[in-house]
């Protein structure tokens, strides 16, 4: 049997840092299940695209749909090996959602990998499982980073950055590193 992944989406969900680690994943042999708040299997996300064209932040465009292929309600974080927390608009409101954060906190509880990138941070703040940690994210989110104890550390948008149990990058560019890492500490042997 394949070891799980559980991945936390929601909508509007960054394209690319829901899609591509989900499909990397997938060929690395794991099951990667993809849940969010108030949905089932079958339901579908809608995500956004986002670009970095020169201006202050990055600009948004719509996404595909994104179809979840498991319940929400019927995570039991014993099943899975680690979790990958996606970015976009999503982390802003499912960290409102107080299973979210018993998840989040059961994975840091049991040591497990963990990943989080561009604003999936934001749930880690929320969940309060950051203080001691090194973590990137989009840099709006290194402020929240350091209110909840961790060190933000800045690094180029195609790294990642490992500590402990816990794997993070800065936006979509980082997808080949963060997954990369993420499946290292799941055990993976992969070289890039």
């Amino acid at each position: 049997m394949a070891k799980k992944i559980l991945m936390l989406v929601g909508d509007f969900t960054e394209d690319y840092e829901t899609m591509v680690p989900f499909q990397a994943l997938s060929v690395l042999g794991y099951q990667v299940d993809a849940v969010c708040p108030d949905k089932k299997a079958g339901d579908v996300v809608r995500t956004a695209v986002h670009d970095f064209l020169g201006d202050q932040t990055y600009s948004e465009k719509p996404g595909h749909n994104f179809a979840l292929n498991a319940d929400f309600d019927a995570v039991n974080t014993a099943d899975y090996a680690g979790l990958f927390i996606t970015g976009g608009r999503a982390p802003e409101y499912i960290r409102l959602n107080a299973r979210v954060i018993e998840i989040v906190q059961e994975f840091f509880k049991d040591n497990k990998p963990v990943a989080a990138i561009c604003h999936g941070p934001q749930v880690l703040t929320a969940a309060g499982v950051l203080k001691g940690y090194k973590a990137t994210a989009y840099p709006a989110v290194g402020p929240d980073i350091t209110l909840a104890g961790g060190t933000y550390v800045e690094v180029d948008v195609d790294k990642a950055v490992v500590d402990g149990n816990l794997v993070t990058a800065p936006a979509w560019p980082g997808d080949t590193a963060i997954v990369a890492e993420f499946a290292k500490l799941l055990g993976a042997k992969i070289e890039i």
